[in-house]
């Protein structure tokens, strides 16, 4: 990971900078590739202690902590426990993730497996006959079907009249895909 250290009215001492690298180190746990980060430490008003703390992580996230404390080294914990704290959530939501589309993938299989193996009871070959929708409908109650294919009489096309739950009857006409 490569780090960069900028100080504002402050001397950056070989102390703090190793301080931050220690504690920027810790970070590399919490995700898998973290790819650059950067520290800014400035004092305000000789009081204020400032610690900002950027983490860009390798699939396009980027972490943004800051603290303030009246010790730098306090400020510089503080910042680098938010960051780890945003470094968490994202680990979380990578790892949720990855179980998603497990669980998708394990799902899938079987259902594949099962499209593969299709085997048919029953294969009957029918004569078509040309009749119209009404004919059709008739001819399916009177065999008691819940379906019936016909060659339409007007379009000499094969169409399926079949029977709805709710006792009306719907029409399938074969369309040519544009």
């Amino acid at each position: 990971m490569e780090i960069q250290i900028t100080a504002k009215n402050i001397k950056l001492t070989p102390a703090i900078k190793d301080f931050a690298q220690t504690r920027l180190d810790k970070m590399e746990k919490y995700v898998d590739q973290v790819v650059w980060a950067q520290i800014f430490l400035s004092v305000d008003k000789k009081i204020n202690q400032k610690a900002q703390i950027i983490v860009h992580v390798g699939n396009k996230n980027t972490v943004d902590a800051t603290a303030i404390e009246s010790d730098l080294y306090k400020a510089i914990d503080a910042a680098a426990f938010k960051a780890e704290a945003q470094l968490k959530k994202i680990k979380e939501k990578t790892k949720s993730r990855r179980s998603k589309k497990e669980e998708i993938v394990n799902f899938i299989d079987p259902v594949m497996s099962v499209q593969n193996d299709v085997r048919f009871s029953v294969i009957k070959q029918v004569e078509v006959t040309p009749m119209n929708p009404e004919d059709a409908v008739y001819e399916m109650e009177r065999l008691g079907y819940t379906f019936w294919m016909f060659l339409d009489e007007d379009s000499k096309q094969i169409n399926i009249i079949f029977k709805r739950l709710d006792s009306t009857y719907g029409l399938i006409k074969p369309v040519k895909k544009k």
